[in-house]
């Protein structure tokens, strides 16, 4: 890991540059393969599952009886730890509803604010070098308790043509209703436009690749949403003397290992702590078996020291990291005034692990930057906010007026005259 120590302000920008490519980079080969899906629909997507994937499908849909085989291949453990996750996630998602807001603004105008779900939304889920079942749990879950009538799962294929029986089993277990063996660019072409096996949907979902993530912003070019630009994964830890060196490592390490172009960095305002952490990294890589994508990951990856904690407060801000964990002494400071972040993690003994799979909180979470202006992936994510009004005979009378001066100063005569006819009507009863 790339050491730098008291880095000027000034530099912060090309410091804190992520390893990925820029949409400019992927852009002409997403719209390629989506201007392909949207014309040929399944045989272009099985074209590039081939292509990209090294694996024919004859059938994109997943059968119910391959599901129930993926259900008798799930350990139980697993199964046992599946449900702890999803009982965990289910009540920090089930906690964030809120109710009715309605208010009388004025005499007789009533105006109210609901909820109501999303009706089609697409999972993409990835399964290339981690199949992350664990994904399902945070985007199901609450797309479930939000209403969602239809929850559409894509995720490439192994070698044999099938998808890991974890992700089976878990989208099942959280009520997913159609699965679908595709993966990467043409997945999301498939929920963007609908093909005769991938319902069309209207928000896309889900973590992936650099391709992923521009397939998932384009998209939004053709009347889809999307939950946020969540590319490759990436942690920062901020560390003191305080903090425990192994435990800093180990955290660091498990965001490395996501892929080659995850980014990992440690700002302490300790020297001896940096010295000591990148000790421990060197010692814990060994011993990974994905030794060569988080030996790749940790090249792109930083340790920085400050001199205080004001500067390190002002760098991450400027960062705005996925996941940010806070190991130091004075942890409220941090706590209290970060602004830029997609997750949080407190003290020595709260894994960025913990977030990922079981403390109930979402890891579906904005990505390069975008913590600025993103929120991670919530209830509120799978819902849309309606408003209502109801106006009664007095109401129009006391609005009326400023209705008809505003329409009216505007150059709206036919605003103005919707009022005007109504305040006529009232007069002459």
């Amino acid at each position: 890991m790339k050491k730098i120590y008291n880095p000027e302000i000034k530099e912060w920008g090309e410091l804190l540059k992520r390893p990925t490519q820029t949409i400019a980079d992927i852009e002409d080969t997403v719209l390629q393969i989506f201007d392909e899906v949207k014309a040929e629909g399944d045989e272009v997507i099985n074209a590039y599952t081939q292509k990209f994937d090294k694996v024919a499908i004859q059938n994109i849909l997943v059968t119910p009886a391959e599901v129930e085989e993926a259900k008798m291949l799930i350990d139980e453990e697993l199964k046992t730890a599946i449900l702890l996750a999803k009982s965990n996630i289910e009540a920090f998602h089930n906690a964030q509803r809120t109710e009715r807001v309605a208010v009388d603004t004025t005499d007789g105008v009533s105006c109210w604010q609901e909820k109501r779900a999303i009706q089609k939304v697409g999972l993409y889920i990835p399964g290339g070098t981690a199949p992350l079942f664990s994904t399902i749990l945070m985007l199901a879950v609450p797309a479930n308790l939000a209403g969602c009538k239809e929850i559409v799962l894509c995720s490439p294929p192994n070698a044999e043509g099938k998808i890991h029986p974890a992700i089976l089993f878990t989208a099942d277990l959280c009520g997913v209703t159609t699965i679908c063996k595709a993966g990467g660019i043409q997945a999301v072409a498939g929920m963007t436009f609908g093909t005769r096996s991938i319902p069309k949907v209207y928000k896309i979902f889900g973590p992936g690749n650099q391709f992923v993530t521009v397939a998932k912003q384009l998209a939004t070019k053709f009347g889809v949403a999307i939950d946020m630009p969540a590319g490759p994964s990436e942690l920062l830890v901020v560390a003191d003397d305080s903090a425990n060196p192994a435990f800093v490592a180990s955290d660091l390490l498990s965001q490395a290992e996501h892929g080659k172009d995850s980014q990992v960095i440690l700002v302490s305002t300790s020297k001896s702590m940096i010295e000591l952490v990148e000790k421990e990294v060197a010692g814990q890589l060994e011993k990974l078996p994905r030794k060569e994508i988080a030996t790749a990951a940790i090249e792109n990856s930083k340790l920085i020291y400050v001199e205080n904690d004001q500067i390190a407060l002002d760098l991450i801000n400027e960062y705005g990291p996925e996941h940010f964990i806070v190991c130091v002494a004075n942890e409220d400071f941090y706590v209290d005034q970060i602004v830029n972040a997609g997750s949080v993690f407190i003290g020595n003994y709260t894994p960025e692990s913990a977030g990922d799979y079981a403390s109930g909180t979402n890891h579906t979470l904005p990505t390069n930057g975008y913590a600025k202006q993103y929120s991670g992936v919530n209830l509120d994510s799978f819902m849309k906010s309606m408003t209502f009004q109801k106006i009664s005979k007095q109401g129009i009378k006391n609005i009326g007026n400023a209705i008809e001066l505003m329409a009216e100063a505007e150059g709206l005569q036919a605003h103005k005259n919707a009022v005007t006819l109504r305040l006529q009507s009232l007069s002459e009863n």
